[in-house]
């Protein structure tokens, strides 16, 4: 990698009335758009971005409606709105807006759990500025309903407000997995606190829990990656639907992580996203 200064930028701008934030690295080159998952926030991705960066790509980083420094309410919270979300900055920023760069881009999308649900929903859309998707633990299968009371209740119980940054690590299982999660609170009141409401997020599963997503899965033209943990949420016959369904698929599968893969493993995820950003490239020039 070249060694650079690499900073970013955050950016506002409104989409359907609803306010997004991004997080700009810059860049010149082809263009990768990082997207968190539920409850998570744009900065789990900084390690990344800053090596993609430096590899010369145009990287940003959003976060989600209802996360973040994003608009924390929004009404809609479909899984529609979010992939519209998704296509409005490559939109936005495709065509050189947001400050930097010039002409037209294309953007590879590069989302974990439900960030990579929205990466697959929105390369199903066969946007002309989407050039290739990264599925960082996800994939088209739905979940029970006892599964998202699941994830929902995991929300409305975090003992919050943590007492100090310390516990909340400590909480969320210390290490990188711990010092990622905490880094999306913010310190008010005396604590600290999510940057969302557990109420819309839980909303926002909704839709999961009466549907699958394989016929969207069918209809990706696109170049994708699946990265997962050993011991993530993809199980072996989600996997081996999404193989038979879309023959191009490439996968790696890291030993020993979890669904955090890319908090877990990040040098690793880097070098998988890395190698597949060149050969997509490749593809779009050919």
């Amino acid at each position: 990698m070249t060694e650079v200064d690499v900073a970013y930028v955050t950016r506002e701008f409104v989409r359907g009335g609803v306010r997004l934030s991004v997080r700009d690295w810059g860049g010149d080159g082809a263009g990768v758009l990082l997207l968190h998952g539920l409850a998570g926030h744009c900065g789990e991705w900084d390690g990344l971005a800053r090596a993609l960066r430096r590899d010369g790509h145009r990287v940003l980083a959003l976060d989600q409606r209802g996360h973040g420094e994003s608009e924390r309410a929004p009404e809609d919270v479909s899984r529609r709105a979010y992939v519209d979300d998704v296509l409005g900055v490559v939109e936005e920023f495709g065509r050189g807006g947001g400050g930097a760069g010039r002409g037209e881009r294309d953007f590879v999308l590069v989302g974990q759990s439900y960030g990579g649900h929205a990466a697959l929903l929105a390369a199903a859309r066969r946007h002309p500025r989407v050039a290739g998707a990264v599925l960082v633990e996800a994939g088209p299968a739905g979940s029970t309903p006892e599964e998202v009371a699941g994830v929902a209740g995991w929300l409305r119980g975090w003992p919050v407000p943590f007492a100090s940054r310390e516990a909340a690590v400590s909480y969320f299982g210390g290490g990188a997995v711990g010092e990622g999660w905490a880094s999306g609170l913010e310190r008010r009141d005396g604590g600290w606190w999510p940057r969302f409401d557990a109420g819309v997020l839980a909303a926002s599963l909704d839709e999961n829990a009466v549907r699958s997503w394989w016929e969207e899965w069918d209809a990706v033209d696109v170049p994708l990656l699946a990265v997962l943990g050993q011991h993530g949420i993809i199980d072996a016959e989600q996997w081996d639907g999404m193989a038979r369904r879309q023959p191009g698929l490439r996968g790696v599968c890291l030993p020993g992580a979890g669904h955090d893969v890319h908090l877990e493993r990040p040098e690793e995820v880097y070098g998988v996203v890395a190698a597949f950003l060149r050969e997509a490239g490749r593809s779009r020039v050919r």
